[in-house]
Order: C-alpha cells, then sequence, then structure tokens
C-alpha cells in the first residue's frame, strides 16, 4: 500500500510549484525547472543527452516541443539522434530529434544504451544452443557475427560486461555471449539426449548413457527389459569383487568345480560360452583365473562356480545389495534387465575399481561393438542370446561415462555405430 500511495504522489512531486501572479514571468523555463527539481524529478528526467539513446517501448515524438501534436512513432532499436535538450513550457524536459520533432527526455521512455561495467574474467563455460555471438557487448548499434562456434563445446571467457540487455561475456578470439547461452557444468548430455531421441528413437533400441563426474544422464527406452543374457554376469563380478576388498575372498582361494555348480536354478547352461570344461572335472580354480573367464570369455561355468560358492547361489544378501545398486529387481534366472540397470552396476564396478576394470578392459569381444573403433580404454560386458545382442561399457574419456546399448534383431555394427556417435559427442 505504502509503495502505491508513493506511485500515485509521483505526478504531484513532479508538478511545477509556480506562484500565481497577473504578471507575466520573466524567468527562463530551465530557470525556473531548476528551482523545482528535486530527487523525483532528477530520477524521473535526463540531465543531460544519453549517449546511446534506445527506446524500452514504441513512443511518439512530437511535432512541438509542449509534446501536444504526434508526428510519428519510434520503435525501440531505432535510429536515434539527439541534437539538444530543452525544458518546454510545462517544465518538462525535452529532447530535441535531428528530424526537428521531439520527445520526452523520460527515463521510462529512454535508456542510454550503453556497457555499465566491464571486468577481466578466466572461465570455462559450455555454449547452450541457438546462442549468437556479437562484435561487442550487446548494446544497440552491435553487430552479429559469424564464428566457428559449435553448441555443446567448452569456450573460455576472458571478459564480463553488463549492458541493459543482460550480461555478456568475451570468448577469447571470438565476440561476445549472452550468459543466457552459457552453461557453469558439462551440458553435452542434451546433444547426447537429442542424438538418441531424434536417431535411434526404436523400440529395439534400449540405451542408457552416463557421465560419471556430472552423474547426468540420457536415454531412450532405458527401462525397457530384455533378456540381459550374459550382461547379468555383471552382479556375479561386482558381488565377487567386494567380498575380495571386504576380506571374504582372495585371488588365491579355490573353488571346487563339482556337479552342482552347474545344477542350482540360478545356473547358466554350462554349454555355452566359455572355455572350462562343459561338464564337472573336480579340479580346483582360483577365484583370479574365475574372475578373468567371467570377464574376458564370458565364460557360463566360470560364472556358475562363483555363484554357488561365493554368491551362496545368489543368496538374500546377495539378491538385495544387487537389487539396491541396479534399481531393479535383478533376477539371475530370468535375467529381464534394462539397459539403465545394466548401466548402474557397472558404474558400481567402477567405483569398485578393482582388478575387474582391468580384466573387461581386455576381452575376446574387443574388436566388435562398443569397444571396436573407440580409442581410449573401454572396459565392457557384452551378452548374446537368441535375437538379444547387448554391450555394457565403461569409456575413459577425458570425462569417463558409461553407455548401455541392448538391442533386439539388430547386428554388432549397429551397436558400433550408435557407441560411435555417442562417442563423438563425449571424447
Amino acid at each position: 500500500m505504502k509503495q502505491l500511495l508513493a506511485f500515485m504522489l509521483i505526478p504531484f512531486c513532479l508538478a511545477p510549484l509556480l506562484l500565481y501572479s497577473s504578471e507575466k514571468s520573466e524567468w527562463s523555463n530551465e530557470m525556473q525547472y531548476s528551482l523545482i527539481s528535486n530527487v523525483a524529478t532528477d530520477a524521473f528526467y535526463f540531465d543531460k543527452i544519453p549517449n546511446n539513446p534506445n527506446l524500452y517501448h514504441s513512443a511518439s515524438s512530437y511535432k512541438d516541443s509542449n509534446l501536444t501534436a504526434v508526428s510519428h512513432t519510434i520503435k525501440p532499436n531505432s535510429k536515434i539522434t539527439i541534437t539538444g535538450m530543452i525544458i518546454n513550457d510545462n517544465l518538462i524536459p525535452v529532447f530535441v530529434l535531428s528530424d526537428g520533432t521531439y520527445i520526452e527526455a523520460s527515463h521510462q521512455i529512454i535508456y542510454d544504451d550503453i556497457v555499465y561495467s566491464q571486468e577481466k574474467v578466466d572461465l570455462d563455460y559450455w555454449l547452450e544452443e541457438d546462442f549468437k555471438v556479437y562484435n561487442q557487448p550487446l548494446v544497440y548499434g552491435s553487430k552479429e557475427v559469424k564464428s566457428s562456434l559449435t553448441s555443446y563445446t567448452q569456450i573460455h571467457l576472458t571478459e564480463k560486461a553488463v549492458t541493459e540487455q543482460g550480461v555478456y561475456y568475451k570468448v577469447s578470439g571470438k565476440g561476445w555471449i549472452s550468459e543466457d547461452y552459457l552453461s557453469v557444468t558439462d551440458n553435452r548430455m542434451k546433444k547426447i539426449q537429442n542424438l538418441l531421441t531424434q536417431k535411434y528413437n526404436q523400440p529395439n533400441y534400449s540405451i542408457f548413457v552416463k557421465q560419471l563426474n556430472t552423474q547426468k544422464s540420457a536415454g531412450i527406452n532405458e527401462n525397457t527389459k530384455m533378456y540381459a543374457a550374459s550382461v547379468a554376469k555383471l552382479a556375479t563380478l561386482y558381488y565377487t569383487q567386494e567380498q575380495i576388498q571386504d576380506g571374504k575372498l582372495k585371488f588365491t582361494d579355490k573353488l571346487k568345480y563339482i556337479s552342482e555348480v552347474n545344477n542350482f536354478k540360478e545356473a547358466y547352461n554350462p554349454s555355452g560360452s566359455g572355455k572350462i570344461s562343459k561338464t564337472a572335472d573336480n579340479k580346483e580354480y582360483n577365484v583370479e583365473n574365475l574372475l578373468k573367464a567371467v570377464a574376458q570369455n564370458s565364460d557360463n561355468v566360470a560364472t556358475n562356480i562363483l555363484g554357488y560358492y561365493v554368491a551362496e547361489q545368489y543368496d538374500k544378501d546377495f539378491q538385495d545389495e544387487i537389487d539396491a545398486l541396479s534399481g531393479m529387481k535383478w533376477d539371475m534366472k530370468e535375467r529381464n534387465i534394462s539397459a539403465e540397470a545394466a548401466a548402474n552396476m557397472m558404474e558400481a564396478i567402477y567405483y569398485q575399481d578393482g582388478k575387474i576394470i582391468e580384466y573387461l578392459s581386455s576381452t575376446d569381444y574387443d574388436d566388435s561393438r562398443i569397444a571396436k573403433d573407440i580409442s581410449v580404454q573401454v572396459s565392457h560386458k557384452i551378452g548374446d542370446a537368441y535375437d538379444y545382442k547387448h554391450d555394457v561399457a565403461i569409456i575413459y574419456a577425458e570425462e569417463p561415462y558409461i553407455v548401455s546399448i541392448f538391442t533386439d534383431k539388430a547386428s554388432y555394427d549397429d551397436i558400433t555405430r550408435i557407441a560411435d556417435d555417442i562417442y563423438a559427442v563425449l571424447k
């Protein structure tokens, strides 16, 4: 209410305080204005000609200095040349324009479109979409310039400036960009999401990508469950590594290959992938070799031995922990898992930072799927069964990320192409 009252009183504060007399005053308009001016009038009207005048909104110019006969409308960002400033008969400051018309010299209509402040900075930001580059901080007269800069890339900023239009930063050697199109944090996952949505939004693809440092992610059908095949072995690898790191198990511990390891309900078919004998040989295998066999050869028997002895046939302790880490019911028998859940398990392995990472970086499948064309370290786990072909990987780019690609009725080359497109953005 107080603010409203103050606003309503402004016209009275600005009105000329004239003494009534039967004689015409011999004082000039300027002299009279100087007598009545105060803080309110100074805030409302200009006291000098602005260097680079611009309009907040469309306004009228007048044929006469008393502002009674409209000449034409002036729009914002129009060329305005002010040649003088007078006080009219109503004791209102008026600008004289180069075309001989007049406009009220009000701060509510006109502003001085200049750089208010400027300072040196040393910052690294990321570009958003639809940015524009200017030859100077945006004021009237600034020009857009062509640039080689691209969205979702990191840039170095050397100066900061404030204008009526906002805050602008100078990109080293390129030009000035509004802060509205700059991101303090890595924003490349937006580009990944656009890529997945525009190019790979197909029902037979389930894809999830996550940057490990920023924890930002993108996906398409990422919660769709598919038969995961050997990707489900990530849980066995994680749990075994955890037992080692907790001191409950050693790499040198030996586990005996008996027939029972292939016959509990969650066991893989021993006739599947791998090099260990398909039938129990009653030999002892050390834990390290079993882990290598699972990670590098996707060995079904090695998985069964670890599942039988280390995970206690995937008992409740195992199940509760893996479900919590993956974010879903990780069924080691049905093995219906989503790309995001598989990525979550791979992320848990990443944070373990154990030998499994090394084993997953040198597998029998490095010349196909995700790892085929990528030049940096790739730790990955594949899965194949029926029409399903999958791969889940940690990509050790400058900013490591996880990519999980599940497919139905697709090829290894399809997985490679998806992985390459993602790497082109995040490398």
